[in-house]
């Protein structure tokens, strides 16, 4: 496969720009602390004329109807399946895929019971191959929310049958993996379909009006970040006696490497999607550590702390872990030459604070609660979604995600290793995670083992 370079100010200039600028207004769910105060000169630190600021309405335009399937249908691909149908009118989902038909019936009983959607027993699924039957259908796009690690595959498939893409993050958890969303991107492109992901912080209001601000330079030049996911342990699934090895790990897929990608990207990517997001730029190498004390299940770790170097010198320290009985923290910090901004306010508000610490802006979570009947971002994401599909306006969010995962990747793979890891080496590696073969049967568990970073301290001779 063929290198591609992407950087990502000309990413965000390839992207269609809908709403810009003035698309969230200054007074719609921010409050101002300035006070009668001067207002300073702000230098911006790129023109929101050439960044994509979604619109953020609060349902989406009706239009012909849309008949969505669904490929995986666990929990997450469930609440993304409401979501879309909650998103606006005349949405149907007449497909449904899964490797197992009990993730299918739970489906199907939330969807009929929430929506009165009934799905035949002919448009359900199962199978390693099920993603093909539902792109097969009668469809116009398709929601993937599939273990990450099958994204990549699905995302083509999506694509090669012509459907709109909603996708699930992490979408991909190796470089082969980042490469193939990569390409598929730009075929998808080409074609005209509309690609989102699960990143829903971008279409959450107050993370939108805080890059708004930061573009426009009120916090000056950024020079550093640190970023979270510390929280308690997430679900696993203890073994049942019929489950073969394979059907093991696919239940309790997000405890380990192959199918998750580690939380460091399955989850801890949403982070520094944000920072990635915020400075337009990309990681260039990382030094991290990381360990397993408590977890239950699986071949992953439970905590990592990376320090990564960005372009242009920018330094960012990430921090994530999931343990019971720990401080917990999920949120974003980004110090500039002027001030600083934080997604951890005051009554769940983000804040920009001058360097002498005095807040001179902050969202207002409260008054959004009053001005719009939807807030729920999960939501707002498939309303923006739709309303591309039915106005024919091009949104592929696939290429940026990668590069967010890929920067998750590169803290894994140092924690992992112990060594120094660089973009470059992580998107040119050429190792899969995917085993070789995928059916429901035995595998060797003992080959997935915990990694040990470095080497065994040499013993003195002599």
């Amino acid at each position: 496969m063929s290198k591609i370079s992407v950087n990502r100010r000309d990413f965000f200039k390839s992207a269609a720009v809908v709403g810009a600028a003035s698309t969230l207004g200054a007074g719609t769910i921010l409050s101002s602390c300035s006070g009668g105060e001067k207002t300073p000169v702000l230098v911006p630190l790129t023109s929101l004329a050439n960044a994509y600021v979604p619109e953020l309405p609060d349902y989406a335009n009706d239009g012909k109807p849309l008949r969505a399937g669904l490929i995986g249908c666990g929990g997450r691909a469930t609440g993304a399946a409401v979501n879309f149908l909650s998103a606006g009118p005349n949405l149907q989902i007449v497909a449904l895929g899964d490797l197992f038909q009990d993730r299918i019936d739970g489906c199907r009983k939330t969807l009929k019971d929430k929506f009165k959607v009934d799905v035949p027993d002919d448009k359900c699924f199962t199978g390693f191959d099920n993603y093909k039957k539902v792109l097969a259908s009668d469809i116009d796009l398709v929601i993937i929310a599939t273990p990450p690690n099958f994204r990549p595959i699905h995302f083509e498939a999506a694509v090669e049958a012509g459907k709109h893409v909603f996708m699930e993050k992490p979408v991909c958890v190796d470089g082969p993996g980042a490469r193939s969303i990569m390409t598929t991107a730009k075929k998808a492109e080409s074609q005209g379909l509309v690609v989102v992901t699960g990143t829903q912080r971008h279409h959450q209001r107050k993370y939108v009006e805080s890059f708004k601000q930061i573009q426009k330079g009120m916090i000056g030049e950024i020079v550093s970040g640190n970023v979270y996911w510390n929280q308690s342990m997430l679900w696993y699934r203890n073994r049942e006696k019929s489950w073969s090895d394979m059907e093991l790990m696919v239940r309790d897929w997000v405890n380990w490497k192959w199918l998750s990608g580690d939380h460091i990207v399955e989850q801890h990517v949403h982070n520094l999607d944000v920072f990635n997001w915020f400075t337009g730029k990309k990681p260039v190498k990382c030094v991290g550590f990381g360990a397993r004390h408590r977890r239950l299940t699986g071949d992953q770790y439970d905590e990592f702390s990376v320090d990564f170097e960005y372009e242009g010198g920018i330094r960012l320290h990430s921090m994530c872990r999931q343990i019971d009985g720990c401080k917990n923290n999920v949120s974003e910090f980004i110090q500039g030459t002027k001030g600083s901004w934080t997604s951890a306010g005051a009554g769940n508000n983000q804040e920009i604070k001058d360097l002498a610490g005095n807040v001179i802006w902050e969202t207002d979570v409260e008054k959004e609660k009053a001005e719009h009947k939807q807030t729920d971002p999960y939501t707002l994401e498939h309303v923006n979604f739709i309303n591309h599909i039915r106005a024919n306006k091009p949104l592929n969010q696939a290429v940026e995600t990668a590069i967010s995962c890929l920067t998750a990747i590169m803290g894994r793979e140092s924690a992992y290793t112990g060594n120094e890891v660089t973009y470059d080496e992580v998107f040119n590696s050429a190792v899969s995670m995917m085993p070789a073969k995928l059916e429901l049967g035995a595998y060797d568990l003992k080959a997935y083992t915990v990694p040990v970073p470095g080497k065994p301290k040499e013993e003195k001779k002599g």
